[in-house]
């Protein structure tokens, strides 16, 4: 399936194709706050990713995701880490464009403690 996904006033933008199995749902204080549902793909998958060079960048605790949000609306559609030496991408499935994210399962994960 192919997804659109972006801030909500479009200057941070991407593209990707995939299949959409599970969401993550963290309980780490960032994912709380904010509400992310991640689904991670290799940052690859990603195309037309636009706005990454005006993007600002949150990052805390160990660091390792680098939370991309727009600097105009403060929307955080995905971060890019890595993980076993692969560069990926935690896209918000929220930021999604035209998706129901009620049908889909989501795993719960215990950030709190990593």
């Amino acid at each position: 399936m192919h997804y659109h996904g972006s801030c909500h006033c479009g200057q941070l933008a991407f593209e990707l194709d995939g299949e959409i199995d599970s969401l993550l749902e963290c309980n780490c204080s960032i994912c709380t706050k904010k509400g992310y549902l991640h689904w991670f793909v290799p940052k690859s998958q990603l195309s037309d990713l636009k706005g990454e060079d005006i993007a600002s960048v949150y990052t805390f605790h160990s660091g390792k995701i680098r939370h991309l949000f727009c600097p105009t609306c403060g929307c955080a559609p995905l971060g890019l880490g890595e993980h076993n030496g692969v560069a990926m991408a935690a896209i918000n499935a929220r930021c999604l464009d035209d998706v129901d994210l009620s049908g889909i399962k989501r795993v719960p994960f215990d950030g709190r403690s990593h």
